[in-house]
């Protein structure tokens, strides 16, 4: 079995709610001391207490690609600071076995007045790397940055997304034995963000031990081999990543569903009402866990007859790229409400969320045109490239075999 380098039993973390903490001065000791012997310094105010966690116990294991997901304030990055000796538990223990890279704030120690080549190395030995190990990786931070025309400019004059980009090159070139990561990799554009999915991916491959935590679900279940969802400071559940994280979405999806159907179904006039998986779903209504046959159904509220209809549906994944579209002509419906229902022998889409969109149409005149809500959660395994630039928005699993020349000439 492997070695346990994270082990964490009974964690808590308490914060007083309203107080922020601060350096006390000898003067501040003090006066704290003489307001306490007369009574003050809000004697008599009850305090209020926030445990941002409670009662955590888990063990990762040395090699391990471990993330944490849940809303905001479940405690994810309170965790990670703990783990890194950010910050101390009120309660419980944390063993870290191995030297710990910290990913926690892109761009620290970083100083505007310095230029780009200045600021890796400040920057590299805040987060421990040593002058050495920042020279022999020097031009490969800068490549990865992309930022060598700008190397020896102020960092004052970088834009934005170039500070993230040389910042998280820093960070990405750490070599520890356990690295804690907590939302670094939503930085910069669409193409770079790939570009430190990818080093991420290979600092997994390289058998070092990962904490992540991230939004993107996406980046969850490519990195990741195991999930722990935190909810409210505990571990609400814990399991292999992409059971977890759809269960995680659909629950994400389920906490607005009723209020976005009941704005629809008191809209009057003609509406799509809802839409649900009505073949293909074994896990809710709007959750697509099924490589098989699917039926799709969107409810329509029509409060007039139409004679010549036009109605359109169209797929399109989380960018809004268009992946799959079709119409049905010269509908003729009657005042009511219907179930309008498109079958698919099969919809072979990766993991995450898409949107359908359905329209209706009286000639020329639009009765309603419908981005549907929630999201549909696709929970199927993936079975397709584990890299997502190569990956593709298909998820169709491919049979391999290997044939002499001569076989196949038989």
């Amino acid at each position: 079995m492997s070695e346990a380098v994270i082990q964490v039993e009974g964690i808590g973390k308490r914060y007083r709610v309203g107080e922020r903490e601060r350096y006390l001065a000898l003067r501040d000791v003090i006066a704290r001391a003489v307001n306490a012997s007369f009574g003050g310094n809000g004697a008599g105010k009850k305090l209020d207490y926030l445990w941002a966690l409670k009662d955590l116990s888990f063990d990762v294991k040395r090699g391990e690609v471990v993330g944490l997901i849940g809303r905001n304030g479940a405690g994810k990055s309170t965790l990670l600071k703990i783990l890194a000796r950010v910050t101390k538990p009120t309660e419980g223990w944390a063993e870290v076995r191995g030297r710990v890279g910290s990913l926690l704030e892109v761009g620290t120690g970083f100083h505007p007045e310095l230029t780009g080549r200045e600021n890796v190395f400040l920057s590299g030995a805040i987060l421990g790397m040593k002058r050495a190990e920042i020279l022999k990786k020097f031009d490969e931070i800068v490549a990865f940055a992309e930022v060598e025309r700008f190397l020896d400019t102020p960092l004052k004059h970088y834009s934005s997304g170039m500070q993230m980009r040389l910042a998280f090159a820093v960070a990405a070139h750490l070599e520890p034995e356990i690295l804690l990561v907590d939302e670094v990799l939503a930085v910069g554009d669409l193409e770079f963000q790939k570009k430190c999915l990818g080093k991420m991916g290979d600092v997994a491959r390289s058998g070092r031990t990962i904490v992540f935590v991230s939004h993107q679900m996406n980046q969850i279940r490519r990195l990741c081999e195991r999930v722990f969802w935190l909810d409210s400071g505990r571990i609400y559940k814990a399991g292999l990543a992409n059971l977890t994280v759809g269960e995680y979405e659909a629950e994400m999806a389920s906490g607005a569903r009723a209020e976005l159907r009941n704005s629809r179904e008191n809209a009057g006039s003609t509406r799509f009402l809802r839409w649900s998986i009505a073949e293909g779903s074994e896990s809710g209504p709007n959750i697509l866990s099924s490589n098989g046959r699917v039926q799709v159904a969107f409810e329509l509220s029509l409060n007039r007859a139409i004679r010549t209809g036009h109605h359109g549906i169209a797929l399109y994944d989380q960018y809004q790229q268009l992946l799959w579209g079709t119409a049905v002509e010269n509908l003729a419906l009657s005042p009511g409400t219907y179930s309008l229902v498109h079958s698919l022998p099969l919809l072979p889409l990766r993991p995450g969320p898409y949107t359908w969109r359905v329209s209706l149409y009286e000639e020329t005149e639009r009765l309603d045109d419908w981005h549907c809500v929630p999201e549909m959660l696709v929970t199927t395994e993936p079975v397709t490239h584990s890299k997502d630039e190569w990956a593709g928005c298909l998820n169709i699993r491919a049979e391999f075999s290997v044939v002499t020349a001569a076989a196949r000439m038989q």
